[in-house]
């Protein structure tokens, strides 16, 4: 073969080979936010990207203020859906906006809505030959006054585990594990996982901030780490080749 030729062809074949596409889907938790330099919120999927090696593309799908129900009404759902492809991965996190039961546009009942939305979802990417994963939501910073950590997220992290186990999705339990990171530093400390924050302290609020939901740059990178951790454990096969590309 003609060198040129056959340096051309190898050319290509690096240049245009295919990487493989890692989708998050979920609220804001997860979302990417804007001004990042300056915004101190941020989502945890929005830091994962330096996790991965250069043949994984993280593609963050979660916005802020969604539920299973407004994500796949709003179409967002069928956009990713047009454009996955087989080896492809879905990292599914919902539950915070499907709980708000005063909502109309985003309330799920957990037992049948939510519950059938999580099963289009990983229905879907698999008739698409890619991964769906199922996570549950991430803890609230929901201390009582005795120091005990409550829960806020009723059935529906409970339906997320019973649609991974009837369906064989592999699972990340985030609200264990991230139950385990709050209760770690304890009710003050755990402020700076999130965003508490005085008037002028930051310049971004000029109020008072004390938000026990969304996180600060160090919560998202706590919680992308427990996610790459727990990530390395999962026992499924079709996540081997994913777990290859984690630095």
């Amino acid at each position: 073969m003609n060198t040129k030729l056959f340096l051309f062809l190898l050319f290509s074949s690096v240049c245009f080979a295919q990487k493989t596409t890692l989708y998050t889907i979920g609220d804001s938790t997860m979302a990417d936010k804007k001004d990042p330099d300056r915004n101190p919120e941020h989502g945890w999927a929005q830091v994962l990207q330096p996790f991965f090696t250069d043949n994984i593309i993280v593609v963050n799908k979660a916005v802020n203020g969604r539920s299973t129900k407004s994500f796949i009404n709003e179409k967002r759902w069928d956009s990713i859906y047009s454009k996955l492809k087989k080896g492809d991965y879905v990292f599914i996190q919902f539950g915070h906006n499907d709980e708000k039961i005063e909502d109309s546009i985003r309330y799920t009942n957990p037992h049948t809505t939510y519950r059938y939305n999580l099963i289009r979802f990983v229905k879907e990417s698999r008739e698409k030959g890619a991964v769906p994963v199922l996570l549950t939501s991430i803890a609230r910073r929901n201390f009582n006054n005795k120091g005990v950590l409550v829960s806020t997220h009723g059935d529906y992290t409970l339906e997320t585990r019973l649609v991974a186990q009837e369906y064989k999705v592999p699972f990340i339990d985030l609200e264990y594990y991230t139950e385990l990171l709050e209760q770690s530093y304890g009710p003050e400390k755990s402020k700076q996982l999130h965003l508490h924050f005085k008037a002028g302290e930051n310049l971004y609020y000029d109020k008072d901030k004390a938000d026990d939901t969304h996180l600060s740059l160090k919560g998202a990178t706590e919680i992308a780490e427990i996610f790459i951790r727990q990530l390395k454990l999962v026992e499924n096969p079709s996540l081997n080749k994913l777990k290859y590309e984690i630095k």
